[in-house]
């Protein structure tokens, strides 16, 4: 799957509070893996994950080859998006 560092970047900010802890009790990873997922750099508590970076505009181009964290992070998005639809037709 290709996506820019932006977009990558974006999809980090918009989730809640502890959203880095839950996916790594979910997917059973260090919490440092899930960051370095989103564009940290210490490999020293977390594992190298993997994706790889071209340059280009938006921070360049990432190929990423597992999406396991990316789609935890939509599937956290999409239960907040529902989650904010119920509270507002109530």
């Amino acid at each position: 799957m290709n996506i820019t560092f932006k977009e990558l970047r974006e999809i980090k900010h918009r989730l809640p509070t502890g959203s880095v802890a839950r996916i790594a009790d979910e997917l059973q990873i260090e919490e440092q893996t899930v960051r370095n997922f989103f564009g940290a750099k210490k490999f020293e508590n977390g594992k190298i994950t993997g994706w790889h970076l071209q340059p280009g505009p938006d921070g360049g181009v990432m190929s990423i080859r597992d999406t396991t964290i990316l789609d935890a992070a939509k599937r956290i998005l999409a239960s907040q998006g529902n989650q904010r639809n119920s509270a507002e037709q109530n």
